[in-house]
């Protein structure tokens, strides 16, 4: 990806943060140090400003007296690293990818942070306050550690700021989304050429080896491959039944492409062939779909969104008999219609309206349990000027096309 990306990312930060502050990213999630894959512990935050995805590297971003800069530090070379998990980038490799020029070793911060604080009255870190952890992470560690040594420095929160800058893609962010689509779509259309009654985990084994054949550099989330009932249960994750004929099975899955994730999913009928009541179900919950994508726009929140699929389910629930009172939608849709994507499936954002440039996605379902139905059709969409674009459109959704696709790749 171009530096000229991660610069204007770190622009965005800079730009928020208060004068005479530092702003110190940590690259490494607190993780296993058996794990040496860049879609593990790859502080996502630090990501953004950086493209780096190294271990152990810490970004600090600064603005004194309105002078903005920005400062990494990066391991040396370690020959017995090196025979083991490769040799870390070089500075002049980190240069070109990041857009930084001041490159400096890990050895070195401590003093540089002393001299810092020297010049600054706050400092900025990227906890995540949300998460329920008794021990502290790094981040932590880190402001326990000044507080105590530099008791006048003002500690901040900036998870904030990435919050801010992370709602609203830049072009190039958006690209790399719609070609995780595209690999993905691939993935989808290799598990339909080898539907059948197959364990989940054997369906979901082609979706693998398509998406790693055509260039995904991870996956979005462990792929969900429920038939049947298992459908009916929003996170299974066992992928471990044998999905029959004559049932559904609903797939969510993604990739991702440079750090960057999609997220779809998609309900098929192992048989081939949907029954009448299950097409009759698929098709409200399409119908529904349709109704949030063109309902989508700057000005709108999520809620909203979910407000107006919920409005729609009470009445055609109650058309085909399903429900008696508008409350009991709820015994069969018991999730929101939209989340924000990107460098995370669930992306950090903000949940204010919704605004050009977001991707969220666009994801009814109805789950019926006691009919052994769950289906979920879920699409990723970009949120433009005056309403909204589908960015998945080309993966295969109606009943129709699907039993087509089906019929026409039987093997």
């Amino acid at each position: 990806m171009d530096k000229n990306l991660f610069i204007k990312n770190r622009n965005k930060i800079l730009n928020q943060m208060e004068n005479n502050s530092i702003f110190i990213v940590f690259s490494r999630h607190n993780g296993s140090d058996d794990i040496h894959r860049q879609d593990y512990n790859i502080n996502r935050n630090y990501f953004y400003a950086t493209g780096n995805l190294e271990y152990e590297n810490i970004l600090i971003l600064t603005k004194i007296e309105d002078k903005c800069s920005s400062i990494i530090y990066i391991n040396p070379y370690d020959e017995f690293k090196a025979k083991w998990v490769g040799a870390p980038l070089s500075a002049e490799e980190i240069k070109n990818i990041t857009g930084i020029n001041d490159v400096r070793y890990l050895d070195s911060f401590e003093s540089n942070v002393k001299s810092l604080l020297s010049f600054v009255n706050k400092l900025y870190l990227d906890i995540d306050s949300s998460a329920l952890n008794s021990n502290l992470n790094e981040d932590e560690l880190f402001a326990k550690n000044i507080k105590e040594k530099y008791p006048w420095i003002n500690i901040l929160n900036g998870r904030s700021l990435f919050t801010h800058s992370r709602t609203i893609k830049e072009p190039e962010e958006i690209e790399e989304i719609k070609k995780a689509i595209n690999i993905t779509k691939l993935g989808i259309e290799n598990i339909l050429k080898n539907i059948g009654e197959k364990y989940e985990y054997q369906l979901e084994s082609y979706f693998d080896q398509a998406i790693k054949y055509n260039g995904a550099t991870g996956y979005a989330f462990p792929t969900i491959a429920a038939s049947g009932k298992n459908a009916t249960c929003l996170h299974y994750m066992d992928n471990n039944s044998i999905a029959k004929n004559g049932d559904l099975i609903l797939f969510d899955l993604g990739c991702s492409l440079n750090m960057y994730c999609s997220d779809i999913s998609r309900t098929f009928p192992v048989s081939g062939k949907f029954t009448k009541r299950q097409k009759e179900i698929y098709d409200i919950v399409l119908n529904g779909q349709k109704l949030v994508l063109e309902s989508a726009k700057p000005g709108l929140t999520t809620k909203k969104l979910n407000q107006i699929l919920v409005s729609y389910y009470e009445k055609e629930l109650k058309r085909i008999g399903l429900i008696d009172k508008p409350e009991d939608v709820y015994k069969y849709y018991y999730h929101g219609v939209s989340h924000h994507i990107g460098l995370d499936c669930h992306d950090l954002c903000d949940y204010t309206e919704l605004k050009p440039g977001s991707i969220i996605s666009n994801e009814p379902g109805l789950y019926i349990a006691e009919e052994n139905i769950g289906i979920r059709i879920e699409d990723d969409i970009l949120i433009t000027e005056t309403g909204a674009i589908c960015l998945s459109q080309d993966i295969l959704k109606t009943t129709e096309d699907i039993e087509k696709f089906i019929e026409r790749n039987r093997k």
